[in-house]
C-alpha cells in the first residue's frame, strides 16, 4: 500500500458558484497536492437538473458529474501555473431555498475509502456536520479539521437540525479564519486562503502606473461581498449621521444575492446617500480594478477573502478594529478604526491619498504562502518539514498568536 498520505477536502459548495467557500477548497486542493507527498481527493456536491438551475448562477448546469468535474479542474487550471493532481469525486446533495445553501444527503463519509481514510478536511463544519451524518467524520478518520470563515456564534437558519456550536465536537482542530468571530476549543486563528494571482498581476500593473505618475485608481470607494441587511443599514445611518463630512464621498456597493440586493437597493434608497448599489459579480471583474478604497463595515463577517483580493490589487482597505482583522493589520494599505470619527477621518485620508507600495509583501498573499501557514499550524507532514525553521516559528508566532487552548501537537 502506498505510504502517501490521504488528504480529502469536503465542501458543500462547488462551482461555478461563485464564492470562496466554492473557490478555496479547490485552490487548496491544487496547491496541498502540489507540495508535500499528499493524495489529495476533493469531495464535492452534486445536485439534480432542477437544484442546479436555483443555485448556479448564469444557467450554468451540467449533465453529469464528470462534465462538471470537467469544467472545475479547467477553471483552476486556468488560474494557477502547475497542473492538478488532485482527484474530484462527488456526494449526493440537495440545495434549499430557505437556506440559500446546498446541503448533504446521507451520510458522506461512504464516499471514501476507509483505507484512504488519514485526514479529512471540512470547509464550513457547521454545513457538513449535521446531526443525522455528522458522527461518521470521527470515527472513520484518523484527524478532521475544520475551516471556518463565517460567524455562526448565533445560528444565520435556525432551521438546520444541527445548530448552535455543538458541531465543533466533531472537529480535532479547527481554523477560523479572519472572516470569523467565534470562541470555539480546539481553535486557531490564522489565516489558510490565498488568492488568485490574477489580483496580484493587478497590482503590479497598479504599482507600475503609480511610479510613472498615472492616476492608477481614478474611483473612489466601494464594498463587494456578503453583509446582513441590519448591517447594511446601521452603515447607512452612519454615513447619514456624519453627511457633513462626507459630503463628497459617493460609494459604490455590490451586494452578492438576488434577495439582498433588492433590500439593500430599496434601503441605500430610501437614506438619500449617495450611494450606488449594483448585484454582486466576480471581483477580478476589470470593473473593480480602478477603485481606490475598499471599505467592509461589517462587524461580523470580516469579508476576508473580497478584502484579500483587495489589498492584493494594491487598494487602501478600512475595516474595524477587530481580532477577525489582525491578518491584515500587517500591510501598509490597511486601516482599522474603533469608533466613527476615526472611520470618517480615515475615509476622508484614503480618498485623498496614494496607497502605499508593498510588492515586498505580496508574496504572503499568495495561495503557495496560505499552504504554508495551513501546513505548520496543521503540522501536515513532510510539507511542514520543508520549511526553515525559523520560518516556522515566525509564522506560528505571527498568525497563532494567543490562540491556541492548548499547546500545539502535530496531527500527523
Amino acid at each position: 500500500m502506498s505510504s502517501r498520505k490521504h488528504f480529502a477536502i469536503f465542501t458543500t459548495a462547488s462551482l461555478p458558484w461563485m464564492t470562496g467557500t466554492a473557490i478555496n477548497p479547490l485552490f487548496r486542493a491544487a496547491y496541498l497536492a502540489k507540495h508535500g507527498n499528499l493524495d489529495v481527493t476533493l469531495v464535492l456536491p452534486w445536485l439534480n437538473a432542477r437544484d442546479q438551475v436555483l443555485a448556479y448562477p448564469d444557467n450554468n448546469t451540467f449533465d453529469s458529474p464528470e462534465t462538471q468535474a470537467w469544467y472545475v479542474r479547467m477553471w483552476v487550471e486556468e488560474r494557477i501555473d502547475f497542473g492538478t493532481s488532485f482527484r474530484i469525486i462527488f456526494y449526493k446533495a440537495e440545495f434549499s431555498k430557505e437556506t440559500g445553501r446546498i446541503h448533504p444527503v446521507g451520510d458522506i463519509t461512504r464516499y471514501i475509502k476507509r483505507e484512504c481514510a488519514d485526514i479529512a478536511l471540512l470547509e464550513e463544519p457547521q454545513h457538513l456536520l449535521q446531526e443525522k451524518y455528522g458522527q461518521g467524520f470521527k470515527k472513520m478518520f484518523k484527524q478532521v479539521i475544520g475551516i471556518i470563515d463565517t460567524d455562526y456564534v448565533t445560528p444565520r437558519f435556525p432551521m438546520f437540525p444541527m445548530f448552535g456550536n455543538t458541531w465543533a465536537t466533531q472537529c480535532h482542530k479547527m481554523f477560523i479564519l479572519p472572516g470569523a468571530t467565534q470562541n470555539l476549543t480546539r481553535s486557531v486563528v490564522c489565516n489558510v486562503n490565498g488568492v488568485d494571482k490574477k489580483f496580484l498581476e493587478v497590482g503590479k500593473t497598479k504599482l507600475t502606473q503609480l511610479q510613472s505618475g498615472e492616476n492608477a485608481f481614478p474611483n473612489g470607494a466601494y464594498y463587494i461581498g456578503n453583509m446582513r441587511i441590519k448591517e447594511y443599514k446601521e452603515f447607512f445611518s452612519l454615513l447619514s449621521k456624519n453627511q457633513r463630512n462626507l459630503f463628497h464621498l459617493q460609494m459604490d456597493l455590490y451586494v452578492c444575492g438576488s434577495e439582498d440586493y433588492n433590500a439593500v437597493h430599496k434601503a441605500a434608497r430610501r437614506s438619500g446617500l449617495a450611494i450606488n448599489v449594483y448585484p454582486g459579480r466576480d471581483h477580478s471583474d476589470p470593473l473593480f480594478h480602478d477603485y481606490k478604497v475598499f471599505i467592509n463595515p461589517s462587524t461580523t463577517n470580516a469579508a476576508c477573502g473580497t478584502a484579500t483580493e483587495a489589498l492584493a490589487m494594491g487598494k487602501i482597505i478600512i475595516c474595524p478594529n477587530r481580532p477577525s482583522n489582525e491578518f491584515f493589520k500587517n500591510f501598509p494599505n490597511c486601516h482599522t478604526y474603533d469608533n466613527v470619527e476615526e472611520l470618517v477621518q480615515l475615509t476622508l485620508n484614503a480618498l485623498s491619498e496614494q496607497p502605499h507600495p508593498f510588492q515586498h509583501m505580496q508574496d504572503e498573499l499568495t495561495w503557495e504562502a496560505a499552504t504554508k501557514r495551513f501546513a505548520v499550524a496543521a503540522g501536515i507532514k513532510p510539507l511542514s518539514d520543508q520549511l526553515a525553521p525559523f520560518i516556522q516559528l515566525a509564522n506560528m508566532q505571527r498568525y497563532n498568536k494567543q490562540s491556541w487552548k492548548t499547546p500545539t501537537k502535530r496531527f500527523i
